[in-house]
């Protein structure tokens, strides 16, 4: 399985005060199309991180960064839940000099990002084409990772730009349901076309939902 990672605008995260500041907000938000994202569209089906979230150790880290972390759901400073919006984080942070900076980075707007890293299970994505355009639904990942961000962009490895090229020809080959593109050079069009943009380039992207 190949890593991903996704960025929002996070409109909730936010610090909130007590005797332990917490950071709370969204780290993914359910049925909402992502900006185009070479070729494709991408949104998240409620559901996706059910599993995930009950049975995955799961970390939160700033900028994605290992040597920053932040809370674990392990040892129970993390909790994640799948609310009416997406994945909703409730951390505790640790009180370290990072985490200290970073509320005050997040309070005062200059970090008001969220990613996540995962990766997509067997079945756990499906391909349509919607209003003329193609269309990634994630409905299974496993996640390893939630982590406010700096900077919202990131490069995708040719390793896995392939493997998704190869994925999408595979499901618009051998599905014939009706919200696909009827006619065969269409179809073949729209393989090309994608295989070709992501196979060839290492791309930068923000996915704002």
């Amino acid at each position: 399985m190949e890593k991903e990672r996704r960025v929002f605008n996070a409109t909730e995260l936010r610090v909130t005060s007590g005797p332990t500041p917490r950071l709370v907000g969204h780290a993914a938000v359910f049925d909402q199309l992502s900006e185009d994202l070479g070729g494709f569209r991408e949104k998240i089906a409620p559901g996706a991180f059910r599993e995930t979230i009950k049975d995955g150790d799961i970390r939160a880290l700033f900028n994605h960064d290992p040597n920053f972390p932040l809370a674990r759901t392990k040892s129970g400073t993390l909790k994640l839940t799948e609310d009416q919006t997406g994945l909703a984080i409730d951390a505790d942070l640790a009180d370290t000099t990072y985490a200290r900076d970073l509320l005050k980075s997040i309070e005062r707007g200059d970090v008001d990002q969220m990613s996540f890293g995962f990766a997509v299970l067997p079945e756990g994505q499906n391909w349509r084409m919607i209003d003329g355009g193609l269309v990634r639904t994630l409905v299974k990942v496993e996640l390893y990772d939630v982590s406010p961000v700096t900077f919202p962009a990131y490069p995708q490895t040719d390793v896995g730009i392939r493997s998704l090229a190869a994925q999408i020809k595979k499901e618009l080959a051998i599905d014939k349901k009706a919200d696909f593109v009827s006619r065969s050079e269409d179809r073949k069009a729209i393989i090309e076309r994608a295989q070709d943009y992501l196979s060839k380039r290492r791309i930068s992207y923000v996915v704002r939902y």
